[in-house]
């Protein structure tokens, strides 16, 4: 890829220093059509910490997308499954 070329959903990669990438998928076009939560609006609906829900992203317990510039974005339908898991434990 050289400087002149377009910048694609393809031709970006995961960020390359994240510990755990198995819990992480890269934005799709398909994912980017979806509605996605930042780690503090998903913070605020469960009521902890933004680095609590980071934990969860990097344990697999909630799953994530990572954006161009490597930041975690999650997908609503996946927050409010496991919010409704928490309501019935």
């Amino acid at each position: 890829m050289t400087a002149s070329d377009p910048i694609t959903f393809d031709s970006v990669s995961p960020n390359p220093t994240s510990h755990n990438t198995s819990a992480h998928t890269p934005i799709t076009p398909r994912a980017a059509s979806q509605h996605t939560l930042t780690p503090g609006q998903v913070a605020a609906m469960f009521n902890v910490n933004p680095k609590t829900v980071a934990r969860w992203a990097s344990s697999g317990i909630l799953g994530a997308i990572r954006t161009p510039g490597g930041h975690r974005r999650f997908r609503e339908a996946d927050v409010v499954a496991l919010l409704n898991r928490k309501v019935e434990d």
